[in-house]
């Protein structure tokens, strides 16, 4: 990838919602916040704020005009319509990123972070270890104050590595820290996500932590 793409990629890791609006926009080509919403399921007042940063890094711009086509808004279902919203499309360096954008260059701009980051690495190394636990563990194991480790655990997860475990009981193989057969969940359990699965894997590869 080019080096220009991986400067916007270090800015797009950083929140993995960011991926799925530049990806919604180049299915429908040209569409507005609350179309964005019910089709991403994100929030209204966030996709605002989101498209105001891909805006400010130029990924994306705002469509001039007072009219447009079914043709160029795909998920407008009439021929023409009259522009109530402010409407948003990719713009040639947006289009050409998700054009190039690979899984291995996702996977290798989550690395170069971690390498960067102590802690964010050592909680991640973590989370494949334990698999799933809560806070208090992860700051126990990495000897960092609880809020600190909260706080690093949230972003983790805003960026994608990491993922909340939902289940309202999680097994002892599910939780390698955990003495007792099962345990109910009382706390939020944090373990690896799909993509932070794969990132370990790269890294157990490279050496870059021991396999």
């Amino acid at each position: 990838m080019e080096p220009e793409l991986k400067e916007y990629l270090k800015q797009l890791i950083q929140d993995k919602r960011y991926l799925q609006v530049l990806q919604h926009l180049k299915k429908a080509n040209i569409d507005y916040g609350k179309s964005i919403m019910l089709n991403t399921k994100i929030p209204i007042q966030e996709v605002v704020l989101i498209l105001d940063r891909l805006e400010a890094i130029g990924l994306i711009e705002r469509v001039k005009g007072a009219t447009l086509k079914n043709t160029e808004a795909k998920f407008k279902l009439s021929s023409e319509v009259h522009k109530h919203h402010t409407y948003y499309s990719l713009t040639k360096n947006g289009d050409h990123l998700l054009r190039y954008l690979s899984e291995r260059d996702l996977i290798e701009a989550y690395i170069d972070y971690l390498r960067s980051d102590e802690q964010a690495f050592k909680i991640v190394k973590l989370a494949e270890e334990l698999n799933a636990d809560h806070a208090l563990t992860y700051a126990k194991l990495t000897k960092t104050k609880l809020e600190d480790t909260t706080m690093k655990l949230e972003q983790l997860v805003m960026m994608g590595l990491l993922e909340e475990k939902n289940a309202k009981i999680i097994k002892f193989g599910d939780r390698k820290s955990k003495p007792k057969k099962e345990t109910r969940t009382h706390h939020k359990y944090y373990g690896l996500s799909r993509i932070g699965e794969l990132v370990i894997r790269e890294m157990k590869r490279h050496g870059i932590i021991p396999r």
